[in-house]
C-alpha cells in the first residue's frame, strides 16, 4: 500500500509498504484524510530530536473503519467514520497510575517515536478508535489538534469569569479559543499575522492583539484594568512568548503550556513567588477532550474550510511541505488526501 516516509531533512516521497495484517483485538481502518502538523514540519526539517528516520508522520486522522477483529467489542462497525487516539499508555509510570495517561512518561505517538498515519490502512487496538457520527473524515482529521487546545482549558479550569489569553492562534491555540469561549470565559488572542487573529475572532476571541504591531502589555493591561488575565495558554512554544506569560498572567493566574521551547528560556522567578501564580504544562489530550470537540464540530459553526489551507495528494506533499517551509506564518493545517 502507498505511504508517505520521511528518510531525511527536507527529503520526503511516497513508498509502498506492506497492509497491516488484522489482530483479534484490532480495528482495521481506511485512511482518507491526514493532517500535517509542526512536529511533522520539525521532523521535515531535522528539528525534532525525538524522531528517527526514516519515518511515516501524521497523527491527525481522518478515516473509515474497513474490518473488525473478532475479539472487538460490539459498538464499532464497518462504514463508521472515526479519528484514532495516537497516543500509547504504558499503565505502569505515575502519569497512568494516576489516571492521566495522556501524559504517560513512556508515550509513543503517531509519526514521532513510532510510524503514523500517512498511509492507505492502520491496524490499532480497538480501544484507540474514536467514533465521529455525522462528521466527514474531512472534518475529523481536525479533532486531533483542535482536542489538544481543548485539553489545555481544562488543565486550567477555566470558568465564565476568567480572562483567558491564548498566545498563538495555530490550530492548537484555535482549539483553545473555542473551548475557552464555550465555557463563557474573556477571550483574548495574540499572534503575528493579521489573518489567523481575524479567525480567532471568528471562532469565538473578543479581542485580538498583533504582538508584531502593538505593545502587548498595554493592550493587556487596558482590556483588564491593569490587572492582567486571570489565565494564559501559551501555544506557540518559544522562550519570547514564555517569558510574556509569566510577565502578563495576573497575580494568583494560571500558566498553561503547550508548546515546546526550543532553547533554553530565562525567567525573572521572583514572579513565580510575588504572583503565587500556577504553572501548569498541558500535553496531548484525552477521549474526553476528543469527545468535546467531535461534540463542537457536529453544531456546524466551525469555519473547517478556512482551518483547511490545502489538501493535496500524496505525491504532492513533498512540494506542500517546502511551501509551508518558506511561509509558516500562513498556514493552518495541510491535509492529505488518500481518496484520490
Amino acid at each position: 500500500m502507498k505511504a508517505i516516509q520521511i528518510t531525511a531533512p527536507h527529503n520526503m516521497g511516497v513508498t509502498e509498504i506492506e497492509r497491516p495484517t488484522l489482530q483479534p483485538d484490532e480495528v482495521l481502518v481506511k485512511i482518507e484524510y491526514v493532517g500535517f502538523c509542526g512536529s511533522d514540519l520539525n521532523t521535515f526539517l531535522g528539528r525534532n530530536p525525538m524522531v528517527k528516520l526514516p519515518i511515516i508522520p501524521g497523527h491527525e486522522i481522518g478515516a473509515v473503519i474497513e474490518e473488525i477483529g473478532s475479539a472487538v467489542p460490539a459498538g464499532l462497525s464497518k462504514g463508521m467514520t472515526v479519528t484514532l487516539n495516537p497516543y500509547t499508555h504504558c499503565g505502569k509510570c505515575t502519569a497512568c497510575r494516576n489516571g492521566q495517561t495522556n501524559a504517560c512518561e513512556y508515550n509513543e505517538t503517531f509519526g514521532v517515536q513510532r510510524n503514523g498515519a500517512m498511509c492507505e490502512y492502520k491496524a490499532v487496538p480497538w480501544s484507540k478508535v474514536i467514533p465521529a457520527d455525522s462528521l466527514s473524515t474531512r472534518e475529523v482529521a481536525l479533532i486531533e489538534p483542535m482536542s489538544v487546545g481543548f485539553h489545555a482549558v481544562s488543565r486550567a479550569e477555566v470558568t465564565d469569569s476568567d480572562t483567558v489569553t491564548v498566545i498563538g492562534c495555530g490550530m492548537i491555540g484555535i482549539g483553545a479559543i473555542v473551548r475557552a469561549a464555550l465555557r463563557g470565559a474573556t477571550v483574548i488572542a495574540i499572534d503575528l499575522d493579521d489573518s489567523k487573529l481575524a479567525l480567532a475572532k471568528r471562532v469565538g476571541a473578543h479581542y485580538i492583539i498583533n504582538s508584531k504591531t502593538e505593545n502587548v502589555h498595554t493592550r493587556l493591561s487596558a482590556l483588564t484594568n491593569s490587572s492582567g488575565p486571570d489565565v494564559v495558554i501559551e501555544a506557540v512554544g518559544s522562550p519570547a512568548t514564555y517569558v510574556m506569560a509569566v510577565e502578563e498572567v495576573a497575580f494568583t493566574g494560571r500558566v498553561i503550556c503547550i508548546g515546546y521551547a526550543k532553547s533554553e528560556t530565562s525567567f525573572q522567578t521572583k514572579l513565580f513567588v510575588q504572583k503565587e501564580m500556577t504553572i501548569k504544562g498541558s500535553r496531548n489530550a484525552t477521549p474526553k477532550d476528543f469527545r468535546a470537540v467531535i461534540h463542537y464540530l457536529q453544531q456546524g459553526t466551525c469555519p473547517i474550510n478556512e482551518l483547511i489551507t490545502a489538501c493535496v495528494k500524496p505525491e504532492e506533499a513533498l512540494t506542500a511541505m517546502k511551501q509551508w517551509t518558506d511561509t509558516p506564518g500562513k498556514v493552518f493545517r495541510i491535509l492529505v488526501d488518500f481518496t484520490r
